[in-house]
């Protein structure tokens, strides 16, 4: 919140000032780091800019007649394939509003589009400050090189009043574009924290709560009845944590002691089957088309902006110190998902059409501080700082993102079918679907020694907002010559924006937890499934200490 009023209130002190080069230079969360994404993010905020010729006034009317013609989709304004960048704010602001109010947005996020908004019209002013003065000082200067190439005629006073005129408006360039650059770094540091528009199929709602069900799969009394639970009158299902630890397999005080809370040692068959699961997801993944990858667990700054865990979700990273190390100079971060090396692998980056869709799988420990959600699951593997999960991700072109979205959904249920655990798919609502996503998928598998659905993979496409924020871009193929043309060398396609969809597949950790608690017998062993024998060698049974 103290973010968005500081780039607030600088912003509205740089509209309200008269002396362009008098301005303070306010710090954003920003990377100092200088990419080819910051640089593309700021030529096409320029130029759409510049573009924005209309006042406020006429503008504001004109979505006002808009809107009261336009009826709602869950709520809000329809998306009508807007995507979430500086030109949308300003042209669209009721629409941007209406998509922060379905997600429960804050009054300072709210305020922050107004702020990018008002300075649309600035930003207009200024470039054509800078384009007026630019254009004087090349007029002066062609004076002063007529007048110097004349200096028999010539008043040696008149040569040098334009000169000084020619500095003067030199001067006044520089200063334009000084407040103009200000002014783009505030709107990029106050766009960097509101969320993706969101996809007209996203329920509005409070919270998880609010989710609809979209299917389900398998029955919660299948593999009861397959196992035999009903043989032993007095059998209650226990809690993962309680399995794993008959199992001689969970270490929880010797972690806790090591390292703090809420972290886990695994030992024994528990630990194999954990790393069976991973190795399991990781095949079929490739065996699917999947290319495996494996990347650094350590990312700067600049890349975890470019998939949006920065500026917004800095509380939730383990930061490493920068005497420690630091990534190019820019500050170090251990991974909370390899959603971010992976997408970050084709960072500024411009792909051939061709060569789409990226389908990458990778499987990595990830980190995460937890910072709010304090009091929660302090029970078992549930929430935890470290965890192992099998991650996907495509970049796609945005004709076939929905498609490899549902297909990368189905790929993770896949997992879930293969191990015969039941579960139910959710599509989550305004309030409680992700940053970065525009429409997200969550499976939900059922643990009946706690007796309810959990999550195990969400599945998010972020259409162009994490592609816009590293320079990921494609190319697209030549239009076809017309008909009749005389044939010519067809000329490159302008680069666009891709896709960028991302999904577990399967977080390891709760897919254990799974498997201990729907595969578990009342004598405290805990049945092998079948697709996990041959990484098991062999084995059927995981048996309790005391009896084997």
């Amino acid at each position: 919140m103290k973010f968005f009023m500081m780039l607030a209130a600088f912003a509205v002190h740089s509209v309200r000032r008269t002396t362009p080069v008098t301005a303070f230079r306010i710090a954003t969360t920003t990377s100092r780091h200088t990419s080819t994404a910051g640089l593309l993010f700021r030529r096409e905020t320029t130029r759409c800019l510049a573009t924005t010729t209309t006042t406020t006034t006429e503008s504001t009317t004109e979505e006002d007649t808009k809107t009261a013609a336009t009826p709602l989709v869950n709520g809000r304004l329809p998306c009508e394939n807007f995507s979430l960048d500086q030109r949308t704010v300003a042209s669209q602001l009721e629409l941007v509003q209406s998509h922060l109010k379905s997600r429960r947005a804050s009054e300072e996020a709210l305020e922050a589009c107004k702020t990018i908004a008002s300075l649309a019209d600035r930003r207009v002013a200024l470039i054509q400050e800078r384009d007026a003065a630019l254009n004087q000082r090349k007029q002066f200067s062609a004076k002063v090189g007529q007048l110097m190439r004349n200096k028999e005629t010539s008043d040696e006073a008149e040569i040098e009043a334009a000169k000084a005129e020619s500095g003067k408006a030199a001067d006044m360039a520089a200063a334009a574009e000084e407040e103009l650059s200000r002014l783009e770094e505030t709107s990029n540091g106050l766009l960097a924290g509101i969320p993706n528009l969101l996809d007209d199929r996203v329920p509005d709602g409070e919270d998880d709560t609010d989710n609809v069900e979209v299917s389900r799969w398998g029955s919660t009394e299948t593999l009861p009845k397959e196992l035999g639970w009903a043989a032993d009158d007095n059998f209650e299902p226990k809690w993962h944590d309680d399995v794993a630890l008959g199992l001689g397999g969970y270490q929880m005080e010797a972690a806790v002691k090591m390292s703090g809370s809420r972290f886990v040692a695994l030992s024994g068959a528990v630990a194999r089957l954990q790393r069976a699961l991973s190795m399991f997801f990781i095949d079929q993944h490739v065996d699917s088309g999947y290319e495996e990858v494996s990347v650094p667990y350590v990312v700067s700054r600049s890349s975890l902006e470019g998939t949006s865990q920065l500026p917004k979700f800095e509380e939730d990273l383990f930061r490493i110190t920068s005497e420690s190390h630091t990534c190019n100079g820019e500050d170090a971060f251990l991974i909370p998902t390899a959603e971010v090396p992976v997408t970050n692998l084709h960072r500024d980056e411009v792909l051939e059409h061709d060569a789409l869709p990226k389908k990458y799988v990778a499987y990595t420990p990830c980190f995460r501080a937890e910072a709010g959600s304090y009091g929660r699951d302090t029970k078992g593997l549930i929430r935890t700082h470290q965890f192992d999960k099998v991650e996907l991700v495509k970049v796609t072109t945005p004709e076939t993102s929905d498609v490899e979205h549902e297909s990368l959904t189905e790929d993770a249920e896949r997992m879930l079918q293969l191990l015969k655990l039941p579960y139910r798919k959710v599509r989550l609502c305004s309030g409680d679907v992700g940053f970065a996503a525009r429409h997200c998928y969550d499976l939900e598998v059922w643990l009946p020694g706690a007796g309810e659905y959990r999550e195990i993979s969400s599945c998010s496409n972020t259409g162009d907002f994490q592609a816009r924020r590293m320079a990921l871009r494609y190319r697209p193929p030549p239009p076809p010559p017309k008909e009749g043309a005389k044939q010519k060398k067809p000329k490159k396609s302008k680069p666009q924006l891709c896709h960028t969809i991302n999904g577990s597949g399967l977080a390891v950790g709760r897919a254990l937890v799974a498997v201990l608690e729907n595969y578990q017998m009342p004598d405290g062993s805990v049945v092998v499934p079948d697709v996990l024998r041959p990484y098991m060698g062999g084995k059927e049974v995981i048996l309790p200490p005391s009896t084997k």
